[in-house]
Order: structure tokens, then C-alpha cells, then sequence
């Protein structure tokens, strides 16, 4: 460990030696020197495991999570990596990195302790970020998933194009196994790399394909060649998740009528359309933080709730994808008939400017009210919510902090704060 520890912080001070155009030129070897040292140092332990990746703008930490539990069902030795947390085995620990692909060194010495533990499957969140970086180099993924495609991280990658090449770059990687949602705008652009096998899932076509589908807020159900599935979490959306997560073990030879039971068992996905409570009015955490999920909550919400629903919001962290600050209090105005706009992640950026540019694409200004402390936000919500409406706290999902200027991270849990809210208002 002190090796990389002194290796890293070498190569960061020299970094921060170099003018930044330079820099920036230099920056994929930086990278891929770091990534392949990484592996070194660790003896590149992915190579005794099956490594998953799964890569898309939405439903990845789902789908990791929900393949995860499968396997698992099945009796494989599981380790995984994402948003969600991290697994090895039966012991989970919470990631408070603020991103959800670690580094390179943490990432491999990751993977070296899954194999120690004995790990025959790893299942990896594989983010456009992470790959720019260069993390995934020194893994050898034996299977690449892919959700979806929407915009997203357009400022650090610098255009739509390169944000979708960044994401392709694992099915290039990969060539055992593809999993790929057919559904998908994008579908043919991760189709055509070459990969011993396919599965397409969807719910209007594929191989793995959803019928007598019957969705509302709080759960689905849906059926697969002969096989009925009820689950607990709502949403077409999720559908969309299960079919991947059902298609990853297909690969792996686990049977549809052996996975049943396992999402059978599976209440809730963390932070992802979590009911903290259902009557009399319901209370939902959710991660959405782009404007396709952003509507997706929303649609599934809206269409079972015979009351209001309240909405509190910010946006998707400081510093990054301004473009869609607008655009969510535009999505807020359609489905929400009260609007608590409030902070989220503000990172270095000024947290009232990112609300204001949030407020400015929402028309009706009568259903707004800005409130930038989150925990008051929350409570007010809680507290004027009448029988039959829902209150849905989106952008934080299951995270444990919230990042401000400085690097300062604070303890943080929008589901915390809800409960509090609840047992008080009692």
C-alpha cells in the first residue's frame, strides 16, 4: 500500500508542475500508465474473476445491484462496485468517494481483495468518466452491459459524440459477452462490436423480452417466456434494469425460474424509487438526476397518486451539466403541482445561482418556493403533504454526504432526514 500511496502522490506533484496544455496532451498516457501500474502492483487480479461491466447514462447501479443479488441467489462468491456501495461477499461498506467508479489503485486493490476472499464474479459500475481516465485498462471484463443513452456530462467530455465513444470503449474492450438493451435509441451504435455472444433485452424487442406488463409507482409485474415476475420497485424503467440484470445471468447459464425468487425477496433498491413510506401519503427518495430519469420518476408517480405531488429538487451537483438546470424546472412545472426547489452538491459552484438557473426554465412561478436548506426543505414537504399526495426528494438517492466548496464533504441522508421529518409531524 505505500507503494502506490508515494507512487501516486509523485506523479500528482509533478502534475501540478506541468503547464495545463501541456498537461492535457499528456494526459491519456498519465492515465494509462497509472491504470497499468495499478494492475502491476496488484498482479492484475481481474483476470482470475468474471468481471461485469455495466455501462449508460441510467440503471446501472440497479442492474449491478440486482445482478449482484442474483448471482448471489445462485450461489456464486460476488464482489461489487458502484454507487450503491461496494460488496465483497457478505461484507458491504458504503462509497463515499464521490464518484462511482474508484480510482485505478483503489479500483485493483479492490479486485485483489475480492479474489483473496475467494470472488468468482466481480460486477462493476464502468462510468464515461472513469474510462476517459482510463480506469478500466488492467481489467479484463468478460461481460460489457449497456442500459442507455442520454445526455449527460457533455461539459467534461465535450460533446455528445465523445461522451457515447467513451461508453463504446468497454464493448470494444470486451469481446466475450454483450448485454444490450434493444429498447435503446443507441442500440446498433453498442451492437456492432464484435463479441462471441448477445443477448438483447427490451420491452418492444430483443431476446429477453417483457410482457403483460402491468406497472404502476411501487412495483411491476411482467412475464418472460413462461416465467411471472412481481416486483417491488416501480417504473417501466425498472423493468427495463431487471431484463439486464435477467440477461447478465442468462450468460452465466442461472435460469429465469431460479432468479424468481430472488427478486421475490428484493423490497427495495437504496435511494432508487425507495418509499420511505407509503400511507397516507407516500415519501420517495430517488437518485434521478438527468432529465429523461428526472421524467420517468415523475410519469410513475404522477399516474398513481390521486392527490399532489410535491417535488424537491436541486440539480445534479455544482460545476457540471449547467445545460439541464432549465430543463429540470421545466420537467418539475409539467408533473409537480408544488415545487420546493433547494441545494444539492454544490461543490465549488454558488448554490443559489444553481437554483436560480433551475427556477428560470419553470413558468408557473405560483408553484415554486425556493428553500435552500435541504433538511427544511424536506420537513416543510412532509409537513403541508395531505392523505393521497406523494413527496418525491430527488438527486441524492442513497448518498451519505453532500459535497461543498472546499472539498468538505458533510454526513448526509435524504431517507435520514425523511424519518426524522415523519416521526416528528407524527
Amino acid at each position: 500500500m505505500f507503494r502506490e500511496n508515494l507512487l501516486d502522490k509523485t506523479l500528482y506533484s509533478i502534475k501540478k508542475l506541468v503547464p495545463k496544455s501541456v498537461f492535457k496532451a499528456l494526459a491519456p498516457y498519465y492515465h494509462s500508465f497509472l491504470a497499468h501500474t495499478g494492475a502491476i502492483i496488484y498482479g492484475y487480479p481481474s483476470r482470475s474473476m468474471k468481471v461485469i461491466g455495466v455501462t449508460g447514462t441510467k440503471g446501472k447501479s440497479t442492474t449491478v445491484f440486482l445482478t449482484t443479488h442474483i448471482l448471489e441467489g445462485a450461489g456464486k462468491k460476488v464482489a461489487a462496485i458502484g454507487s450503491l456501495g461496494f460488496k465483497i461477499k457478505d461484507k458491504t461498506w458504503p462509497n463515499t468517494l464521490k464518484m462511482t467508479m474508484p480510482g485505478r489503485f483503489k479500483l485493483q486493490k479492490f479486485l485483489s481483495e475480492a479474489k483473496k476472499a475467494g470472488c468468482e464474479y466481480v460486477v462493476l459500475e464502468v462510468t464515461s468518466e472513469g474510462i476517459s481516465q482510463k480506469r478500466h485498462l488492467g481489467i479484463d471484463f468478460d461481460c460489457a452491459v449497456f442500459t442507455n443513452l442520454h445526455k449527460e456530462h457533455l461539459e467534461s467530455h465535450g460533446s455528445f459524440e465523445k461522451y457515447m465513444a467513451a461508453k463504446q470503449e468497454l464493448f470494444r474492450k470486451t469481446s466475450n459477452r454483450h448485454v444490450i438493451n434493444a429498447d435503446d435509441f443507441y442500440a446498433e451504435k453498442f451492437g456492432n462490436f464484435k463479441a462471441k455472444q448477445k443477448i438483447y433485452y427490451g420491452i418492444k424487442a430483443g431476446d429477453m423480452v417483457a410482457k403483460n406488463i402491468q406497472t404502476h409507482a411501487s412495483g411491476s409485474f411482467f412475464e418472460v417466456y413462461g416465467t411471472y415476475f412481481n416486483i417491488h420497485f416501480g417504473g417501466e424503467f425498472n423493468i427495463l434494469n431487471t431484463l439486464a440484470a435477467l440477461s447478465v445471468a442468462a450468460m452465466y447459464e442461472i435460469d429465469l425460474p431460479s432468479a424468481k425468487p430472488v427478486l421475490d425477496k428484493i423490497k427495495e433498491i437504496p435511494g432508487r424509487m425507495q418509499f420511505i413510506q407509503r400511507d397516507p401519503f407516500s415519501v420517495v427518495v430517488d437518485y434521478a438526476h438527468t432529465p429523461d430519469s428526472l421524467r420517468s420518476v415523475y410519469g410513475a408517480l404522477k399516474k398513481d397518486t390521486p392527490g399532489r405531488l410535491i417535488c424537491i429538487l436541486g440539480s445534479a451537483g455544482g460545476g457540471r451539466d449547467t445545460w439541464k438546470r432549465p430543463e429540470f424546472g421545466s420537467i418539475a412545472e409539467q408533473y409537480c403541482d408544488k415545487i420546493l426547489l433547494t441545494d444539492e452538491d454544490p461543490f465549488e459552484e454558488n448554490p443559489r445561482k444553481i437554483v436560480d438557473e433551475i427556477y428560470a426554465g419553470i413558468q408557473r412561478k405560483d408553484k415554486v418556493e425556493i428553500i435552500m436548506d435541504r433538511k427544511d426543505a424536506i420537513r416543510l414537504a412532509i409537513k403541508e403533504a395531505q392523505p393521497g399526495d406523494a413527496v418525491i426528494i430527488t438527486g441524492k438517492g442513497s448518498e451519505i454526504s453532500m459535497a461543498l466548496a472546499g472539498g468538505k464533504k458533510i454526513p448526509w441522508s435524504d431517507a435520514e432526514i425523511i424519518r426524522e421529518a415523519l416521526r416528528i409531524n407524527g
